[in-house]
């Protein structure tokens, strides 16, 4: 185990890809070291355990500094869909799976997967409509219970 943290909670809050796999990278990390692992997505999060969305996720190109684009440039037509091929392949590569892949596999080691609440609420969400990985639909003080003693992260 890795040696000072136990419990690690990860707020997910962007839909694009590298909002959602920095997280989902971390807490496969976190659970292969036998650290306890919590997923919390919130806002555009909440595309990554939303069946109908979460294999559609894309590389934001427009005013992403990463890639040294011009933002005219990554608005274009096409553009996102082509980047998010590219580091589709390129993540192939590395042995590292697909979001809904993934997010089956994190599950699977004991990982839980939250949904915020008053995001849930605004987007008109209930948990049928989420992946049958995600264990609930939680407000913000069950989320800091759950995190209570742990650290937490924001990506």
């Amino acid at each position: 185990m890795s040696e000072g943290i136990e419990k690690l909670s990860i707020i997910v809050s962007k839909g694009s890809l590298e909002g959602v796999y920095p997280a989902l990278i971390m807490a496969n990390g976190a659970r292969a070291e036998g650290i306890e692992a919590n997923l919390f997505f919130t806002f555009f999060g909440l595309d990554a355990i939303n069946p109908r969305r979460h294999a559609h996720i894309r590389l934001g190109t427009v005013g992403n500094p990463g890639l040294h684009l011009p933002t005219l440039l990554g608005a274009l037509p096409g553009v996102s869909a082509l980047f998010t091929r590219v580091m589709g392949r390129r993540m192939a590569k590395l042995d590292i799976p697909p979001i809904p892949e993934f997010i089956e596999m994190i599950a699977d080691t004991g990982a839980g997967l939250y949904a915020c609440k008053a995001s849930a609420d605004l987007f008109g969400l209930a948990e049928k409509d989420l992946l049958p990985q995600v264990k609930g639909i939680i407000t913000v003080g069950e989320f800091y219970e759950l995190a209570a003693g742990g650290q937490i992260i924001y990506t």
